[in-house]
């Protein structure tokens, strides 16, 4: 019997731990879950092995890996140094759904040394990005045609016709912090053989629409840093390289607003934030003027309407509201995501969408051609989530792979390698998660 060890059980590793649990008996694995607060996933998973468990306690967590063949960390990034050094030490396979660190990826001759296997970035992005998009750039290549551009898109979004009273048809499928601090510090990309950067201030002004198939129209923003995949998909040479978010239309110039008054800043504490309501928290931001509204003056510094979309938009997220913002102490970032989680916490009438979009763009005999690919999964309820089942059924399939000895690749690898993202994709394509293309004249 194989003993498989996840170590933190958000929502994220909901659709994980369900899959695990549910093919346990067939495939003879024994499932355990190491928690901080034990309690709250014992009653998730009421079937479940849960103890606690703490990175931090070293010995205790060492002993716990020890006893594990298979590690799945979901933990939060910063903590998986420690567990890799760990399952380096005592040669146990790990797998995670976080972007790949140095220190980690210094450990793979120590990892291989133990005929132990490590893919990181095995998530929904980075992860079915990963795999969906090197099936195809494979192909293109394998065919000798010449890639010319290459652009990506992800958005975690509520179902269609879903919130229909949401005026930003949208809510947190996904760490909040992780949204609300989205877009800061560098961000770069090509286009058309020039290297482009959007300073932040700049950055939800810059999008561009897209349309996919049988669900309508979405606006992109760029991610942070897309030219690293130039090396990760082997794109040396490529004229255009781009990544970026989906949204639904409208989104990004109304938070747009936060950005342009520092409500994103998570660089300095802010005073008695403990006195403070959102109406005030607003006002913090805006210059002294005791004969205007607080409405009145944010349309001012914005030049927008008092009635215009963005303001009901920010009317409707309850942040002119005399109410008092309930932490006691942060940052503006950290005092944002307070109150954005009273209106965007997901309910039992939500269904979550993911939405991701590639773009192919290559010469076959000197002739542009163009391939499009996406990808739509829609959410059971607030818990079984659309978010949850891309980011965990991955990591699922996986692991289930590698202890059945179906991806024997040992040391530390990301699933951009044929031999890894053929299996998973194929199990994830039998499991509803498919991908449709469609090739045009470009």
């Amino acid at each position: 019997m194989k003993k498989i060890l996840v170590l933190g059980a958000g929502r994220s590793a909901t659709s994980l731990i369900q899959y695990l649990i549910t093919n346990a008996k067939k495939e003879d694995w024994q499932v355990a879950i190491g928690e901080q607060v034990p309690e709250q996933a014992q009653k998730k998973f009421p079937t479940a092995e849960v103890f606690y468990f703490d990175i931090e306690e070293k010995d205790s967590a060492t002993q716990k890996i020890g006893e594990s063949d298979l590690v799945i960390s979901m933990l939060p990034a910063s903590l998986h140094g420690m567990v890799a050094n760990i399952c380096a030490a005592l040669g146990k396979h790990l797998l995670t759904a976080s972007y790949l660190p140095e220190e980690i990826r210094q450990l793979s001759d120590q990892f291989a040394r133990q005929n132990a296997t490590v893919i990181m970035e095995m998530g929904l992005d980075p992860g079915i990005d990963h795999m969906s998009a090197m099936k195809v750039l494979d192909r293109i290549k394998s065919q000798g045609h010449e890639l010319t551009s290459f652009e990506t898109f992800t958005g975690g979004l509520l179902k269609d016709n879903s919130e229909m009273d949401n005026p930003w048809q949208y809510k947190f499928t996904w760490n909040p912090r992780n949204i609300v601090l989205a877009g800061t510090g560098n961000v770069k990309f090509i286009q058309e053989g020039r290297y482009k950067y959007i300073p932040y201030h700049k950055l939800f002004s810059r999008t561009e629409i897209i349309h996919i198939p049988g669900h309508g129209y979405f606006e992109g923003y760029a991610n942070r840093d897309s030219l690293k995949y130039l090396d990760l998909y082997g794109l040396r040479g490529i004229k255009t390289l781009y990544r970026g978010t989906l949204r639904r239309p409208g989104f990004c110039k109304a938070w747009d607003i936060f950005v342009q008054i520092g409500a994103t800043d998570d660089t300095y504490q802010m005073e008695e934030v403990e006195r403070m309501t959102h109406r005030q928290f607003i006002n913090s931001f805006l210059s002294y003027n005791p004969h205007d509204s607080v409405e009145l003056k944010l349309a001012h510094y914005m030049n927008i309407g008092l009635e215009s979309e963005e303001m009901y938009k920010l009317k409707w997220l309850g942040i002119f509201d005399d109410e008092l913002i309930g932490i006691e102490e942060g940052t503006p970032a950290q005092i944002l995501e307070h109150i954005l989680k009273k209106k965007w916490s997901l309910d039992n009438s939500d269904r979550d969408m993911i939405v991701m979009w590639h773009k192919f763009d290559y010469l076959e005999n000197g002739r542009p051609k163009q391939i499009q690919s996406h990808m739509v999964a829609i959410g059971d309820d607030e818990v079984n989530t659309a978010m949850s089942k891309t980011v965990g059924l991955p990591l699922a399939v996986t692991t289930k792979l590698i202890l059945q000895g179906k991806i024997n690749a040992t040391g530390v690898h990301l699933p951009t390698e044929k031999v890894i993202y053929e299996p998973v994709l194929a199990e994830l394509e039998n499991m509803g998660f498919e991908f449709s293309e469609r090739e045009t004249i470009s």
